[in-house]
């Protein structure tokens, strides 16, 4: 075999919507790879006009001359004439695209069995957490709110069940006192792409044959559960850290909130603070520029550092009282 034959980049079908997932698409495209398809989800309304937006997957993909397809599903038992049809048309279009690796990122479809075997070298998916820990939607919210200390990306060989794959790479990375969801997101996808490329050039040198994989331990698993609106709103009957870590977790999405003489107010930003005098969890403890928004909890308390009221912006505490006058609130729940 000629030294340029050892060269020929692999083949690799790319599956991602968020820009978690276009990190690794435009480390494998840089790195050299063929991306012969993309696949992303199906546009969706966003912003206040409800306009459709490209996912970022499809606009990194597009603007570098990638075929893009988006169906609304891989599974063509669904019981939806319309995704089962969709379903079908991805994959024959699949099978006629010459591949020899698949690529998953924060897809948001399910891929079937017979997608799964479709790629001769297999599919692989970047998991932004130590797996077995956090396998599910979202791996971020969940080790910022439990309060990890670290948490990493995994590449792992995919198959049927939720995050349950080989893992091929594992790499940790701590988890800072200041992390937001949204800090921690870049920096996992950063790690995530770096990781994805070194998976795929060891795959790419080895030419037949599968990566060494080690089988997920059974003990450990914990499972990310998709973030849901309703969580949002603070429990002051919660201890303060725990709060605290909420506001992290739930920034920018979906954004803590709490009511406080009926108007919801969005908590960007938050610092936990001791509490010297008897207040009920929830009473209003102080909301002036010397001492900044408290809010007694059960045990401690928390200064709240930026703020958001409905139509407004983001604001460090002190310029949020300037517009929104909330000492008459003190003392009261």
């Amino acid at each position: 075999m000629t030294s340029a034959a050892l060269q020929t980049p692999l083949k690799i079908i790319f599956a991602g919507t968020p820009e978690f997932a276009a990190v690794a698409l435009k480390a494998l495209h840089e790195a050299g790879f063929e991306i012969p398809l993309v696949l992303t989800q199906p546009d969706r309304p966003a912003g206040r006009g409800l306009q459709l937006h490209a996912s970022a997957v499809k606009q990194y993909a597009l603007a570098h001359g990638m075929p893009v397809l988006q169906p609304l599903s891989l599974r063509t038992d669904s019981k939806d004439p319309e995704r089962a049809r969709q379903a079908q048309e991805a994959h024959a279009r699949l099978l006629a695209t010459p591949h020899d690796a698949m690529v998953v990122a924060a897809y948001g479809l399910i891929l079937p069995r017979a997608v799964l075997e479709m790629p001769a070298r297999g599919c692989f998916n970047i998991h932004g957490s130590l797996l077995p820990r956090w396998r599910g939607a979202a791996p971020i919210h969940r080790a910022i709110e439990a309060g990890d200390a670290q948490t990493g990306v995994t590449i792992m060989r995919m198959d049927e069940g939720l995050d349950t794959g080989a893992m091929l790479l594992e790499e940790a990375l701590p988890i800072a006192a200041d992390d937001t969801t949204a800090s921690l997101h870049d920096k996992l996808a950063a790690l995530g792409s770096t990781l994805i490329v070194r998976a795929m050039q060891q795959l790419q040198q080895l030419r037949h044959g599968d990566l060494p994989a080690t089988a997920q331990p059974a003990a450990g698993v914990t499972y990310a559960a998709k973030i849901g609106k309703e969580e949002a709103a603070l429990d002051w009957s919660l201890a303060a850290p725990v709060l605290e870590r909420k506001v992290r977790a739930f920034n920018p999405f979906p954004g803590a909130n709490a009511v406080f003489n009926g108007v919801p107010i969005k908590i960007w930003r938050a610092e936990v603070v001791p509490c010297d005098v008897s207040a009920l969890p929830g009473e209003l403890i102080a909301a002036d520029s010397e001492f900044g928004v408290i809010v007694a909890c059960a045990g401690g308390a928390l200064r709240l550092l930026e703020l958001q009221k409905p139509g407004g912006k983001r604001l460090p505490a002190a310029e949020f009282l300037k517009g929104y006058d909330m000492a008459a609130l003190v003392g009261h729940g």
